[in-house]
């Protein structure tokens, strides 16, 4: 169910999906670009993040199969702009980052671009987290030949070609899914540094070791499930 739609068209839509984020909402949504359209995927929250979300202005959708990749896609899904985002609801990455990702795909730079995050202060990317991040890297690597340092969560892209992607994981693997199935269609994929702030509230996914484990996990079964003769390049690739 999605609620408090734009009364207008959004230049760009910004996918939030959130669990338990009341605290963090008011930091993240002010930082929305004017124009743009947050859309916050309520995804079982328990703290009244959906009324939060929608009194501030957001468009609320609300995805009741739990998992990362269930809330990123329901988001995107509910989308209805030529270029999408994806960030973190969680006060750690700031959405106005985006700008120049998105003017970089709007140009013909880039089909997608990543946030390499890059820690600033104690504890805002735990070790083990790092550790997880960098092995699915060098996976990355070996099965696409992609040259990535982060797999993190903000990045822009356009919306009809992503869909065209047919993404499956609905758990951690989605965003690992969204890289390999691009490479795999020969769109161009860059990474640029962006600060990484300590996060408001416990992380859902990688605060734990069992956490950590679980999103390698999640990844770890999408390179082995994603076969790599799957080649469209011209049937869902980028920007050309």
């Amino acid at each position: 169910m999605t609620t408090s739609p734009p009364p207008t068209a959004a230049l760009v839509d910004v996918v939030l999906p959130c669990l338990d984020e009341a605290e963090a909402l008011p930091w993240v949504l002010a930082r929305i670009p004017a124009g743009w359209r947050a859309i916050v995927v309520d995804n079982g929250s328990t703290d009244g993040s959906a009324e939060v979300a929608s009194a501030l202005g957001a468009t609320v959708v609300r995805e009741e199969r739990r998992g990362f990749g269930a809330a990123c896609h329901a988001g995107l899904l509910a989308a209805t702009a030529d270029l999408v985002c994806f960030c973190d609801c969680d006060a750690s990455l700031d959405p106005s980052l985006l700008v120049p990702f998105v003017e970089e795909v709007r140009a013909g730079g880039a089909d997608m671009v990543l946030g390499r995050r890059r820690p600033q202060g104690r504890g805002s990317w735990p070790a083990h987290a790092r550790a997880g991040n960098l092995a699915l890297s060098l996976l990355l690597r070996r099965r696409t030949g992609l040259t990535l340092r982060d797999l993190g969560p903000l990045r822009a892209v356009r919306r009809a070609p992503l869909l065209a992607l047919g993404l499956t994981d609905r758990r951690s693997g989605y965003p690992l899914e969204m890289v390999v199935r691009a490479a795999d269609a020969g769109w161009r994929v860059v990474e640029h540094d962006v600060p990484y702030l300590p996060r408001s509230g416990a992380s859902k996914v990688t605060g734990t070791w069992r956490g950590t484990w679980q999103a390698v996990r999640d990844m770890s079964r999408v390179l082995r499930d994603t076969p790599p003769d799957r080649r469209e390049r011209t049937a869902t690739g980028g920007t050309r």
